[in-house]
């Protein structure tokens, strides 16, 4: 059966989604696979994935009823609900583009994007993302996220479906650098 491109729709969905992210999981994943295939860096709870879906599906990828990739959608109006995000949200306020704050643009967030393995290098990545497109750009201009300057393969990633660097800084509390990418749907 071929990995089909949706969205979550039920709380089986979003349970998928996050046992996907655990076995991603920074923490759960060697050093040499982390440079070679990447990793993700937050946890989310389940109440916190179930308060992103309701106010916007996430894009799944299935292979029958196993989520194997997940872009998920994280619209400003819940960051109060993520405190994880909450700098994230406050730094898009602030970083000038094209002569104004990201901020002041109608954008949304990838919350978090991962392809299982087994399924990564068939194009999902950029089917998720299309879809997301899809779904999304008659609402949004501007598509964000922010990725840690170790993780390579997520960069790359980015940059090939139309991200592009932004702004760089370095999180103290985690030591880790972060470039943040901007996909302009208008550009």
């Amino acid at each position: 059966m071929p990995v089909t491109i949706t969205t979550t729709q039920t709380d089986d969905d979003l349970r998928g989604l996050l046992a996907l992210q655990r076995r991603n999981q920074v923490k759960n994943v060697p050093l040499a696979v982390q440079q070679e295939q990447g990793f993700v860096t937050l946890l989310y709870t389940f109440e916190q994935i179930k308060r992103m879906h309701e106010a916007a599906p996430s894009v799944i990828a299935k292979d029958g009823d196993e989520v194997v990739g997940y872009a998920i959608t994280t619209l400003p109006a819940v960051r109060a609900h993520i405190p994880e995000l909450e700098s994230l949200f406050q730094l898009i306020d602030t970083i000038d583009y094209q002569g104004k704050p990201l901020g002041e643009y109608p954008y949304y967030v990838v919350g978090q994007v991962c392809v299982g393995e087994g399924y990564r290098g068939q194009g999902i990545f950029d089917a998720m993302y299309a879809h997301h497109k899809s779904l999304f750009q008659d609402r949004y201009r501007l598509f964000i996220t922010d990725i840690s300057s170790r993780n390579t393969r997520s960069m790359r990633a980015h940059e090939r479906v139309g991200f592009r660097a932004v702004h760089t800084f370095h999180e103290p509390a985690a030591d880790e650098s972060w470039t943040v990418v901007v996909w302009d749907w208008q550009a």
